[in-house]
């Protein structure tokens, strides 16, 4: 039996990794694929904002937990392109 802590196998980016910043003057923590947290990544930059300020705007309009959050942010701005 794997190790709960071994990385997943899968494909390049599907790897979770949790990551922390300060939101609303506050540490916070939220689980991402590193795809995803490279398109938060990407997002933020092309929003002009800082990753922080563009985790506490999702933050503040959130319904469910931070991550789900985050990435239905992310693909919601995908399909406006």
């Amino acid at each position: 039996m794997p190790s709960p802590n071994a990385p997943a196998s899968g494909p390049p980016g599907a790897a979770v990794r949790k990551h922390s910043v300060t939101i609303a003057g506050h540490r916070t923590s939220f689980s991402l694929e590193e795809a995803f947290w490279q398109a938060l990544k990407d997002q933020a930059r092309s929003e002009g904002l800082s990753l922080a300020a563009l985790v506490e705007k999702i933050d503040r309009d959130r319904q469910g937990n931070l991550s789900s959050a985050v990435r239905v942010y992310l693909l919601e701005r995908s399909r406006r392109i």
